[in-house]
Parts: C-alpha cells; structure tokens; sequence
C-alpha cells in the first residue's frame, strides 16, 4: 500500500478489555452528583464538602470495542494512516468521551450562606472550575441550634440552582485514548450550565440528623471541538485538518440523595440519571456522526457543617 497503513476491523470479543480500558481513564469533568438537600445554607454559615462519584455513560462505551482499541494501536505506530470507516470510528469515539466521559469523578466544595434563603459555593473538580448558587423557595430557614418556625421532622424544603462549569476538555494519558488522541490531534473545551430543582424532607428539625432529597435536572452544554491530524490520507493527498467546530446539546435527569449525621458532620450518598441527545457532530473528510445516551451517576459525599458563632 505504498508506506500507507489502511485502518480495518477484525472483530474480536475483546469489547470488554475496551471497556475496562476507559472504566480506568480519568479526566476533568464538570460534576454532576446532586448531594444538595433543599434547604441552603443558613445566613453566614459554611459547608466544606468533598465528594466522590462515578460518571457511567452509555455513549462512549456503545463507541468502543476490542477491534476499535487495536486499530488505534496499530495506528499510533505508523508514520501514514489511510482514511477508512474506523478512521471515523475513531473520532467518534473521542467526541463521546469528551461529551459524556467514563471515568472516576471528585471534587471538593465551599459554600456559604450570603442572605437568609440564598446560598453561593465554588467546587474544584482537579480541573474542571464550578461555581454555584442556590434560592430557596420553601421550607424555614433557621438552624439545629435556633431551629425556624414549623422545623420539625419531615418538614419540607425545596430550592433551585443555578450551576456553571468550564474546562479544558481532553482525552487522557492512558494507551487506548492516548493512541487516538496522536492520530487525530483532537482538542475541545466545554462549558456546562445545570439547573436542579431539589425538594427535601427534614430528619429532625432543620435537617439536625439530616435529610432525604430529589429532584429533576436540566443541564445545557457548549462544546467547541476540532482535529487536526498531521499523517492520515486519502491516497497521496493528506486529509485536510477539522477547524473548530461549536455544538450544543441539553440534558434531562433526575436524582435522589440521602443526608445522614449529626449538626456538623454527614454522609451523602446519591444517585443522578441523565438523559441526553448529543446531536449531529462533523468530523474530518466531510464525514459526520450522531450520538445519544443515558449517563448514571452514583456517588459519596461528605460534608462539614461550620456555624456561625458569632450569631
């Protein structure tokens, strides 16, 4: 083939190691674990919370198999890669990664109480940069210790947020990704909004020993994406690079999460499911893909509570 390397599949039942494969990958990623309850935090209070979650998307693990995870290793050890239907593949597999990724999910948080039914925080996700708020709309707002009136167990609060998260998108430094990402020389960045709707029924007055929450989400995302290969043709001629491409697509989920402690320390457990359609993405050589899927995600939260002492 002239020094040319033509990309082919040979299906294997090797789906499993690729999907292992990106179980492993961790990357930033805008967080998306819902552990607030519906009650914000109390005028001049803080919480510092740090929480672990797991991003379980059906859009990059429907991309991958064992076939795809050889032919990007062949790939990466060749000087000049004829442009084929796994040369698209490929490149769709990045985009799902990047739109919805598998992988490992943490991120420590601040927040604070600014006025009697508003809150603010800011979330660090090791690289993803969050910042958020929440109003409360039902429910009183006083503390454990000067409980408001009509605080009793099973009291109910309900609240709305407003989140947003921007960052650099990338594909990760392990050897499936790794292999694509020096073919395709694949670059993106994203900034996401998310809204959560959060009812919740106090354990104790005002959320003392805790409290059980859901709620519906709404997320919107901006994706800005492109590639630029430098060995993969067409025959003779090179295949001409991808200039920036700029998508948006919407999200819709639920979530429930489970508040226990005492005052100033508790565990959170939650899950979150999403639904979401990607939509239409091109890609190099005047190809293009569509891509969907649902996202669960379960996660585990702890949280401190620190009073205002001074009240």
């Amino acid at each position: 083939m002239n020094g040319i390397f033509s990309l082919r599949f040979s299906r294997r039942p090797a789906g499993f190691l690729a999907a292992a494969t990106l179980l492993l990958a961790t990357s930033c990623s805008a967080p998306r674990a819902i552990v607030a309850t519906g009650k914000v935090t109390p005028q001049g209070e803080f919480r510092v919370g740090y929480n672990q979650g797991f991003n379980v998307a059906s859009a990059p693990l429907s991309k991958v198999g064992g076939a795809l995870k050889e032919a990007a290793d062949q790939a990466a050890s060749q000087e000049k890669v004829d442009y084929t239907e796994t040369t698209t593949q490929l490149q769709a597999a990045a985009l799902a990664y990047v739109l919805d990724p598998v992988q490992p999910t943490a991120d420590l948080s601040i927040r604070y109480g600014i006025i009697p039914r508003l809150d603010a925080g800011y979330k660090y996700a090791f690289g993803s940069h969050v910042f958020d708020t929440q109003f409360q709309l039902l429910g009183p707002t006083g503390t454990p210790e000067n409980p408001g009136a009509g605080a009793t167990t099973g009291t109910t609060y309900a609240s709305i947020g407003l989140q947003f998260a921007t960052q650099r998108a990338k594909l990760p430094s392990i050897p499936f990704l790794a292999d694509i990402n020096s073919v395709l020389n694949f670059r993106a960045t994203r900034n996401d909004l998310l809204v959560p709707l959060t009812f919740s029924n106090s354990f104790g007055p005002e959320e003392e020993i805790g409290a059980i929450s859901y709620g519906l989400v709404y997320a919107h995302s901006f994706v800005s994406y492109g590639f630029a290969p430098d060995k993969i043709f067409n025959g003779s001629v090179k295949v001409p690079e991808l200039t920036l491409q700029k998508r948006n697509f919407s999200s819709f989920g639920g979530f429930v999460n489970l508040k226990l402690g005492y005052r100033y320390f508790y565990v959170i457990p939650a899950v979150s499911v999403f639904y979401q359609n990607y939509g239409n993405y091109a890609l190099l050589n005047g190809q293009s893909t569509s891509l969907s899927g649902v996202t669960v995600v379960p996660s585990l939260g702890f949280q401190l509570r620190i009073p205002n002492f001074t009240k």
